[in-house]
């Protein structure tokens, strides 16, 4: 489980980064890599369409030794094995078609100051940034705004060499891309999460395959053991398609359905093996790669314990099939993975929350059956970001919890994380945004933002990832939430997470253990979420649209059931000044009370699976969007120039041979967001066309 980059960073000031055209490079730059020892480190890199790329920075990396610097190197590399994985699991067609850009954009021979030209390198970077030809976080296709003849010329006049020609000609290529690139209604969305409809059917990801939706539910059914209280998470990795009559599950694992990249990812993680830090360390990656080899969901499990015990180590990784937001009906795990290391002064504030979990747990307004008795092995701890991969980039997390087996996490603990330096690159450009004024009720709010924001924006992530997911427990007899939420599990989640922070954000208790100084900044954290989920989250959003995706149903539904709820009492306010339509938080103490009746609710509803009552209040709340008020905040976000999402370059780690010996590891910071694309797409290029 994990907090989406953009989501919690603290009032507005965290919340949507500057305009900014990027810093423009000649051809002679396009290459060069910024040393952060021989001058300054520039965060902002390049913008185009809605999204804006950034750098970070691994302050501390020189100092490592160099086992660790090996260690680093090696999951670096399994790390990148995969990224071949995401692009197929999400669409099908990926691989085909982000290795057709790859190939027009390196070498194709026309003119390349024409508007048309221009209109294909911003598709071609989209397709990059979000893994596929789906946008990362609306689920939509990406439409070309170049037109169809276009795409057929400068395909044929590239290196035809390096098209995916396998069993066609270029002709044939241009006649299967064409419907699928330039056809809005042909796999239209990636993950479809609507009610009343086959949802299954209707996502056009890679994880199922002429089945449907009943289809897919009976047959787990038929195979889950509902009164094994360590259940496995069923479907995790592998796709289900229907061959010859039966249900199959094509397993991902050597062997299997992505042998080729998951051979290489077991490559470094087995030299991995070699230099790590201590003997838990070592056996959590022994596990790992027994899971990789085996495809055994036991075995993930398995690997899942040693992983959570492994908490003395100064790197550490997270790397498989791990999330299940990919997947309308929450099963199946997009490949991820997120190398760090511990920022050890950092630490210091998560860990001292992680150490009272039990107070919260006990103090939770939930019902007091649905409380854990013993909160069990949480480990928190900030870390500073080495590398990313699959969906983990370039669009980032921001705080992680893992793992997200119920049992696991109950029986042997979880490990919450704070990503530290992608929070302050999000910090650095986010201090010039226009958009805090410009959306801000009055200045108390402004002020407010600019001395408490970045700290109730930490403070929130680190709760929501280190008590929030960890907290609560499901009734015995029943199913997972996968099973019993089915489309809505992954959004009650996300907000019986946010509702535990914001409860305890504005809490005597963070004063009095030191992790924040007054109730002012509980203030300013609300103060941010009602706004982000009333208001400021509907940039994001097309005109006419409703809310698909996980998190932002979930913030909606949060603000919104507290300002139907607080009504009454006048607690949130949409206040009208000059024509523009602006929130206002009127009583924060009543908002909390607001808050814990509705956590208590959400978690009542995960205990018990209550169906029903999910489906009532995610489409009640979640869902719909105000045409008038959305066109509204459309026209005056329009104004700003701002880019409402944001993604990562990527640091790239270089041993220092000496023959075949690694006698020391350099990390180099890429300023080109399309050069390191294509670099990936040259280097760990493994799998076929079509899985």
């Amino acid at each position: 489980m994990k907090v989406k980059s953009i989501f919690f960073l603290g009032a507005m000031l965290v919340i949507l980064a500057s305009a900014c055209s990027g810093n423009k490079k000649n051809e002679a730059d396009q290459t060069k890599l910024a040393e952060v020892d021989t001058m300054p480190f520039e965060v902002e890199a390049e913008r185009f369409a809605d999204l804006q790329v950034l750098r970070y920075q691994v302050k501390g990396f020189e100092s490592l030794s160099l086992q660790q610097k090996q260690l680093a190197y090696y999951l670096y590399e399994a790390a990148m094995c995969g990224r071949d994985i995401i692009y197929d699991q999400k669409y099908k067609y990926n691989l085909t078609i982000r290795k057709t850009i790859d190939a027009i954009y390196s070498t194709y021979k026309g003119d390349k100051t024409t508007d048309d030209w221009k209109k294909f390198e911003v598709y071609a970077k989209c397709i990059w940034f979000s893994n596929g030809i789906h946008h990362h976080y609306s689920n939509k296709k990406i439409m070309p705004e170049f037109t169809q003849e276009y795409f057929a010329n400068i395909l044929k006049n590239c290196d035809s060499s390096l098209l995916p020609l396998e069993g066609t000609d270029i002709d044939g290529l241009i006649k299967t891309l064409t419907p699928k690139l330039f056809d809005p209604k042909i796999d239209a969305k990636i993950v479809d999460q609507s009610a009343g409809i086959d949802n299954i059917v209707a996502s056009a990801n890679n994880f199922y395959e002429g089945l449907t939706q009943n289809e897919v539910e009976a047959y787990y059914s038929k195979i889950a053991d509902k009164n094994n209280p360590t259940p496995v998470m069923y479907g995790l990795n592998s796709k289900l398609v229907e061959e010859n009559g039966k249900i199959v599950e094509k397993t991902w694992k050597v062997g299997g359905m992505y042998s080729k990249a998951i051979e290489k990812i077991v490559f470094w993680l087995e030299k991995a093996i070699t230099v790590a830090e201590n003997a838990e360390q070592k056996t959590s990656l022994e596990k790992l790669v027994k899971y990789y080899k085996s495809g055994d969901l036991k075995d993930f499990d398995d690997y899942s314990i040693a992983w959570v015990k492994d908490i003395n180590s100064r790197i550490d990784v997270v790397n498989g099939f791990i999330e299940v937001y990919g997947d309308a009906i929450g099963k199946r795990g997009s490949f991820e993975s997120v190398l760090s290391m511990k920022d050890m002064e950092a630490t210091k504030t998560i860990a001292t929350i992680a150490a009272e979990a039990q107070w919260f747990e006990d103090r939770s307004p939930i019902a007091a059956e649905h409380k854990k008795k013993e909160v069990k092995g949480i480990t928190a701890k900030v870390i500073t970001v080495i590398a990313e991969a699959g969906d983990a980039a370039p669009s980032t997390p921001i705080g992680i919890n893992l793992p997200n087996s119920n049992w696991i996490r109950e029986q042997h603990g979880s490990k919450s994380v704070s990503l530290g330096n992608i929070v302050e690159s999000y910090n650095v450009v986010s201090a010039k945004s226009p958009t805090l004024k410009e959306f801000a009720h009055d200045v108390s709010v402004v002020e407010r933002a600019k001395k408490y924001g970045a700290l109730a924006g930490n403070l929130h992530t680190d709760m929501h990832e280190v008590i929030g997911h960890a907290s609560g427990k499901i009734n015995e007899g029943v199913s997972t939430p996968d099973v019993t939420l089915k489309n809505y599990a992954n959004c009650l989640e996300e907000a019986r997470a946010d509702l535990v922070a914001l409860y305890y954000v504005y809490d005597q208790k963070l004063i009095d253990i030191g992790v924040m100084p007054s109730l002012e900044v509980g203030m300013a954290e609300y103060d941010n979420y009602i706004l982000n989920g009333l208001i400021m989250q509907l940039t994001r959003i097309k005109l006419g649209d409703h809310l698909e995706e996980a998190h932002m149903r979930n913030r909606q539904l949060v603000a919104s059931w507290a300002y139907d709820k607080g009504k009454k009492d006048n607690v949130i306010e949409m206040v009208k000044k000059d024509g523009k339509t602006y929130v206002k938080v009127n009583d924060y103490a009543k908002l909390r009370d607001l808050f814990g009746q509705l956590l208590k609710e959400i978690q009542r509803i995960k205990s018990e699976g209550d169906y029903k009552a999910a489906t009532a209040l995610v489409e009640t709340y979640g869902v719909k969007i105000d045409p008038v008020l959305h066109k509204e905040i459309l026209e005056r976000f329009e104004k700003l120039n701002v880019a409402p999402y944001k993604g990562f370059i990527q640091p790239k780690l270089v041993p220092v041979m000496d023959g075949d010996k690694i006698t020391d590891v350099k990390i180099e910071y890429p300023t080109q967001f399309s050069e390191q694309m294509l670099e990936y797409g040259r280097k760990y290029n493994y799998l076929p066309l079509i899985n």
